[in-house]
């Protein structure tokens, strides 16, 4: 629902704002709609020099809403699944993206990261990458960036083994450039948007296209894109979110010796 992104237009900065707080402001498939045509409006807009991303309350996301990803592993998903939509929006941004992250980063809520070009967090942040807690695949490129940012050992805990990492450790191994108190996360982050929207845009929109192989980015995604579909048919994926309904551990020794467990 619309209400569930805020969209804020100041000067020549525009501000989207994940706003369900109360759901830790986990992403639903029309979350991602608002979010992808914003990013593809505010490329044609010659009026729009930066994007914030945010998130209201106390996390940035929680990451997808997993009763999606049940309707999906259950073959009731939507049409259109408008995250592939964000994703394209993501790696085809030329105009720069910071992103102001406090709380909970999980999932797609750190990937999305990867394709900012500045990110502030505070010492409470925490991103996480549980992707094959839930029987998945990474996503959003990650496979390739995540890695060619911390290397490999870090990335293969952060999306193997779950590992969360927080703020200071962010910033120390290259996922954000600066670790603010809370209470000045907003101020500073527009703060940044601001200086970077005084620059002369040709440049920054031309440097950002040279510091990102695009081609490359979108093959990645494409192939992530097909094995994490498959990956969230399969029976794995279903133990996982049924597990996560009943509160329970899931078992997935259990499925070793059964056929097409994916």
């Amino acid at each position: 629902m619309t209400e569930h992104v805020i969209t804020a237009v100041d000067g020549p900065i525009l501000t989207l704002t994940l706003n369900r707080p109360d759901k830790k402001n986990a992403l639903t498939n029309a979350m991602y709609g608002v979010l992808a045509d914003a990013l593809a409006q505010a490329d044609q807009d010659d009026r729009i020099r930066c994007v914030i991303l945010a998130g209201n309350g106390d996390s940035f996301t929680a990451g997808n809403d997993l009763a999606d990803f049940m309707s999906i592993a259950q073959g009731r998903g939507p049409s259109v699944r408008h995250v592939a939509r964000f994703l394209d929006a993501l790696a085809l941004a030329d105009k720069p993206i910071v992103a102001a992250v406090q709380g909970l980063a999980v999932g797609i809520g750190t990937t999305m990261l990867l394709h900012c070009d500045v990110v502030c967090v505070t010492p409470q942040t925490r991103l996480t990458t549980p992707f094959v807690n839930l029987a998945l695949v990474p996503e959003a490129a990650s496979s390739l960036l995540l890695q060619a940012r911390i290397g490999y050992a870090r990335a293969f805990g952060m999306i193997t083994m779950g590992d969360a990492i927080d703020g200071a450790t962010a910033v120390q191994w290259g996922l954000a450039r600066e670790c603010v108190a809370p209470g000045e996360l907003a101020d500073r982050t527009r703060a940044i948007a601001g200086e970077i929207a005084a620059k002369p845009l040709g440049a920054v929109r031309a440097s950002k296209r040279l510091m990102r192989d695009g081609a490359l980015i979108a093959s990645i995604m494409r192939r992530e894109s097909d094995v994490f579909a498959e990956r969230l048919a399969s029976p794995e994926a279903r133990e996982a979110f049924q597990a996560f309904a009943e509160k329970r551990k899931p078992d997935f020794l259990s499925l070793a010796c059964a056929p097409h467990s994916g």
